[in-house]
């Protein structure tokens, strides 16, 4: 495993429920001393808020909550610290194009690094991020993590299992 510190930085829209998920999802699947920090925040978020019911309970069908969890509007700051920005959509990276641009050789979409990810040869992660040439993609219809929030609590537990199994792929590719 490499000893690189990293901070793997989930975002989607409000902060409310794909990146809670993510964020709780990976901070339950690696070891307390692994070498990542796991963060999460939003494009466009009111700030301050605790996840909706449905994340909530989306998160206890997998064991897993965050009381503490406010949503956090993405920044600067957030991408100055960030090794890896995973994002849920389209959009979100053409947000961070428009508003942070600094971020795009950082970001990409959850599905598209653990698909890829694997495939880098060994090395610090910093290293294999760079490899994958995220700043230069198109991103595709199949890289979208489709969004619960004006669904039901089916749609919630649907996107929360489906991150499970993206989150379980993650982790190896990222201590590769």
């Amino acid at each position: 495993m490499t000893t690189e510190s990293a901070v793997i930085n989930f975002v989607c829209t409000g902060n409310a429920a794909r990146s809670v998920m993510a964020a709780a999802l990976l901070r339950d699947r690696i070891d307390n001393d692994a070498p990542f920090e796991v963060i999460s925040g939003g494009t466009l978020v009111l700030p301050g808020q605790p996840m909706s019911v449905r994340t909530r309970k989306a998160l206890a069908r997998h064991s897993l909550k965050d009381p503490f969890h406010r949503s956090h509007q993405i920044g600067p700051a957030d991408i100055t610290r960030s090794s890896l920005v995973l994002v849920m959509e389209e959009y979100h990276v053409q947000w961070i194009q428009r508003e942070l641009p600094a971020g795009l050789p950082i970001t990409g979409t959850l599905k598209r690094v653990v698909k890829e990810l694997p495939g880098i040869a060994r090395g610090p992660l910093s290293q294999r991020i760079a490899a994958l040439d995220l700043a230069g993609r198109e991103i595709e219809p199949w890289e979208e993590v489709i969004d619960p929030a004006s669904g039901q609590q089916e749609d919630f537990d649907r996107c929360i299992d489906e991150l499970a199994v993206l989150i379980d792929s993650l982790v190896p590719a990222l201590v590769h």
